[in-house]
């Protein structure tokens, strides 16, 4: 079983990823990551998929499980598979009139033993964006989108050469994992992964439910 997220073929990310496993920026204390948009009916989506992502029994939520789904990724990703001591989340409905059933609107709070993740996840952006924030003890990365990646070290801020990722298509990606190519344990698509990013984002509805911090187990 695989997971097929769009940030995951971001060159951007994946060379966030190969600069942190280089200590290009220290040890990894803060990570944030915005994703969302104006709204899935702003934006128009179709009346079958809007149905499903303002379902709070399909889909599980609105904003949180919609967006929430790719900071949790990334940030387990970046941990190397490990999942956060606790989870906090908060989550709202600025615009109930048009989402009356679902939130649209989280901010998730991830603790993990040396680093924080904070995603928040929107549908009340003015525009679309997927970035991704890492501070390191030496520097800083962000990937602004899928191809523009920017670093700061002490007062140089400056664009980073992206490197072509091994794979930037999901199609060749599972045709190598079917083959033995490629092994997929660990990745962002990985069951490992993804099975964490469940336990994310239910500990975040739950605690935005009951207003209480979560801890993993």
């Amino acid at each position: 079983m695989l997971t097929n997220y769009e940030t995951t073929w971001y060159p951007s990310n994946q060379q966030i990823k190969v600069l942190t496993g280089k200590n290009d920026i220290g040890d990894i204390r803060k990570m944030v990551v915005h994703d969302g948009h104006q709204g899935p009916k702003e934006i128009g989506c179709s009346v079958e998929f809007l149905n499903w992502l303002t379902d709070p029994v399909k889909n599980g939520g609105g904003a949180l499980t919609d967006f929430g789904c790719y900071g949790a990724n990334l940030m387990t990703w970046l941990m190397e598979g490990k999942a956060p001591i606790a989870v906090t989340a908060i989550t709202r409905q600025i615009k109930p009139d048009i989402y009356p059933n679902v939130d649209d609107d989280a901010t998730i709070l991830l603790e993990f033993e040396d680093a924080t993740g904070i995603i928040e996840a929107s549908w009340n952006w003015p525009f679309g964006i997927k970035d991704l924030e890492v501070f390191g003890t030496t520097g800083y990365l962000h990937a602004q989108n899928s191809n523009t990646l920017r670093s700061r070290k002490k007062d140089v801020y400056e664009p980073v050469l992206i490197n072509a990722p091994e794979y930037t298509d999901n199609l060749i990606y599972i045709s190598d994992v079917l083959s033995g190519k490629t092994k997929p344990a660990g990745d962002l698509s990985s069951l490992e992964n993804n099975l964490i990013v469940v336990k994310i984002l239910e500990a975040a509805r739950i605690s935005a439910k009951e207003g209480r911090r979560i801890i993993l187990k």
